[in-house]
């Protein structure tokens, strides 16, 4: 069974993620603002898709293989905090809002699908938080690794299902409400940075299990 501080701090983790730009973010909120909020959500259904197959992938195998070899799972540590200082460096660099988004051509719903759950699958944030971030969070001692890691899996589909649709709804208002107040976006990748930083800290001084 999880416990209730396993459960807070995964999720806290699973909302900072979701909250960092990526290519999911990136395309759910183009295809939003080009072909309306009903596209965006047909796109998001192919996202969910992506992140039911990398937690099966984890939860059935990959997940265990990390935890049982400490050398691996240090490697993945390592690889997950240098993907975070990437991403961060990246946030702290960007000139450019991601609501400043190109316009795209009508798609049809299957086509929106499949365009979201390629783009979940082919994104590396994604393996990166099931290969590098959810093992930290497995123990043994308290259960099943399975079961821990689909009920870690299963929390992390729900916040970033449920941000990324909030997303999708207001996607429009929030380009425009960024366009007014830029400084709010500038707020918003340093705050992104920093945080990414921070985890990426967190990851390297984890001891090793």
């Amino acid at each position: 069974m999880l416990s209730f501080s396993q459960f807070f701090a995964f999720a806290l983790v699973s909302l900072l993620m979701v909250l960092t730009p990526g290519p999911n973010m990136i395309y759910l909120i183009s295809r939003s603002i080009s072909q309306g909020r009903l596209a965006g959500l047909i796109s998001l259904t192919g996202v969910a898709l992506g992140f039911v197959f990398y937690m099966l992938c984890a939860s059935f195998g990959i997940t265990s293989f990390v935890v049982a070899i400490p050398y691996a799972y240090d490697a993945i540590r390592i690889a997950g905090a240098a993907y975070l200082l990437y991403l961060a460096y990246h946030a702290f660099r960007s000139k450019t809002s991601i609501f400043a988004v190109k316009s795209l051509n009508d798609d049809s719903p299957s086509k929106l699908f499949l365009v979201g759950f390629l783009t979940n699958l082919l994104n590396p944030k994604i393996a990166m938080v099931y290969l590098s971030l959810l093992p930290q969070f497995l123990h043994p001692e308290q259960g099943h690794i399975l079961t821990q890691s689909v009920g870690l899996g299963l929390i992390q589909i729900v916040i970033s299902l449920s941000v990324n649709a909030l997303i999708v709804l207001s996607a429009a208002h929030i380009a425009r409400f960024l366009q007014q107040y830029a400084s709010w976006a500038q707020l918003q990748k340093w705050l992104m940075g920093t945080v990414l930083s921070a985890l990426a800290v967190r990851i390297l001084l984890e001891q090793r299990r």
